[in-house]
């Protein structure tokens, strides 16, 4: 039987909300640019803010807080389910207000991110979370990031003011299949986290377009040398001609799917976009599932992030993995890294993984992978070849690719100009020649050079598989009394 505690200590409210907190994953950079202004308190920066990781990886950059972790929800895979015997507590709005402001001040912090359980049901518990978001901008004038989690099933008119006043906003998935959900979240649908991500992403396309702005997000300014990416495809399928485009969002105006008044606001609307997360390794979706799903939420919501939070057996369920079960760290990982050739490197999912191998080699990055099942394609001439096709080699990214376009200008490259240039040339020399010999006389075979690649990666794959701890950084480590 669980216990509401009522007369808590804003201290202890805070060991409590923190800790509950630590399993949402909120590595963004701000991705928004605001100046400090006269009579406000902090700004924003686009490049990021601040962060310190835990030894586990997680990012704890933001003063991440739930709002309370009181929950009618009953998720199976949750530490705050409704069924487990814990200590609730919620924050006020103004407890929160003085947190993040003496935190501030103390310079720990940059900005909040914001989640909550469901408390009595999602339309309070989104009154709650609006009525301190809102406290924090207009009376305590906290000019910084701020990222709020939006509650499935709040009313649109909430997650509309909210969206004015937060930067970030995100509606978690929390797996990739209805199936799944319906396993382990009898309370939340796919229709009840995608609506209030289609209306966030309608917002944020409007209030694009009445300052004259592209609908689409913008990336990466390297992407503009790409051709064929998720994000041309989404582009022909979602907006077609300008017009169309347009008189749909007369429509959805007209059918009070997004309900903003016609004249224009003085804040942007989720300015830094929105995100999304997705548990790995609760329940049993292979890696093409995964990355299929991913692929799609970017294309149909124009998602800033999709993120991936490896499951750390918390509760006891025969629909779970068993408690002893270690987190798969080293698979988030491996798709980290395949989200990041999805959005900024031109491939698809179905060039990565497909229904007949439908896993990374969790002991070679995706882009290696790639390549072995592709020999037939390399070694390419890195004097001739384009911006695209070195993309594909493993050991060059969008730095070193741009530079080698760049530098071969002004004369033909040899492997110690690539060297210099910043290409890893210990993956790089088994699928690259220069002026038309390879570095070293290699044999261009899969197993040959897959034995070669996971020895390198041997050993960085053991420290992620095995990390020290699995302990969250906590704001109390250092034993300061923060709150007077």
């Amino acid at each position: 039987m669980e216990l509401v505690e009522k007369n808590l200590t804003l201290q202890e409210k805070l060991h409590i909300l923190a800790d509950a907190a630590k399993y949402d994953v909120a590595c963004t950079s701000s991705g928004v640019d605001r100046r400090g202004r006269k009579g406000s308190l902090g700004n924003s920066c686009a490049d990021g803010i601040c962060h310190s990781f835990a030894a586990d990886g997680r990012c704890v950059s933001l003063l991440k807080i739930l709002q309370s972790n009181e929950c009618v929800y009953d998720c199976k895979y949750c530490l705050n389910r409704a069924s487990n015997d814990r200590v609730r507590t919620t924050f006020t709005p103004e407890e929160i207000c003085q947190l993040v402001i003496e935190f501030y001040r103390r310079n720990y912090i940059e900005g909040l991110f914001l989640s909550s359980g469901v408390v009595k049901h999602p339309t309070y518990t989104m009154e709650l979370m609006y009525r301190s978001i809102y406290l924090l901008r207009n009376q305590y004038h906290f000019n910084g990031y701020i990222h709020v989690k939006a509650i499935p099933n709040a009313p649109q008119e909430l997650i509309e003011k909210i969206g004015y006043l937060t930067d970030r906003m995100s509606i978690n998935l929390e797996l990739p299949t209805a199936e799944g959900l319906h396993d382990l979240a009898p309370h939340k649908t796919q229709s009840s986290i995608l609506k209030p991500m289609s209306f966030v992403q309608n917002g944020i396309a409007e209030h694009r377009l009445s300052v004259g702005k592209e609908a689409l997000m913008d990336r990466s300014s390297a992407n503009r040398y790409l051709s064929g990416t998720i994000f041309d495809t989404a582009r022909q399928d979602r907006i077609g001609e300008s017009s169309a485009y347009h008189s749909s969002i007369a429509a959805i105006q007209s059918a009070d799917s997004f309900c903003a008044p016609a004249k224009s606001r003085p804040d942007p609307f989720v300015p830094a976009g929105q995100s999304t997360q997705m548990i790995i390794g609760a329940t049993g979706e292979n890696d093409y599932q995964l990355l299929t799903t991913t692929q799609k939420l970017y294309q149909q919501f124009d998602l800033k992030r999709v993120f991936f939070s490896a499951y750390v057996p918390l509760n006891e369920d025969a629909l779970l993995p068993a408690l002893d079960t270690a987190p798969p760290l080293l698979r988030e990982h491996r798709l980290y890294q395949a989200d990041w050739l999805l959005r900024f490197y031109g491939f698809q999912a179905h060039d990565l993984l497909s229904a007949d191998r439908p896993n990374f080699n969790i002991f070679l990055d995706p882009k290696c992978d790639w390549a072995l099942r592709h020999l037939e394609l390399f070694p390419i001439e890195i004097n001739t070849a384009d911006y695209q096709t070195l993309l594909k080699v493993p050991g060059i990214g969008n730095k070193s690719a741009y530079r080698i376009i760049n530098a071969r200008k002004g004369g033909s490259l040899d492997f110690d100009a690539l060297k210099k240039i910043g290409v890893v040339l210990k993956r790089a020399r088994y699928f690259i020649t220069c002026r038309g010999r390879m570095q070293y006389h290699l044999r261009i075979d899969e197993d040959f050079i897959t034995r070669q690649l996971t020895g390198e990666e041997h050993h960085s794959a053991w420290d992620i598989e095995h990390p020290q701890t699995y302990r969250q950084l906590s704001l109390f480590d250092t034993q300061l009394s923060l709150i007077k």
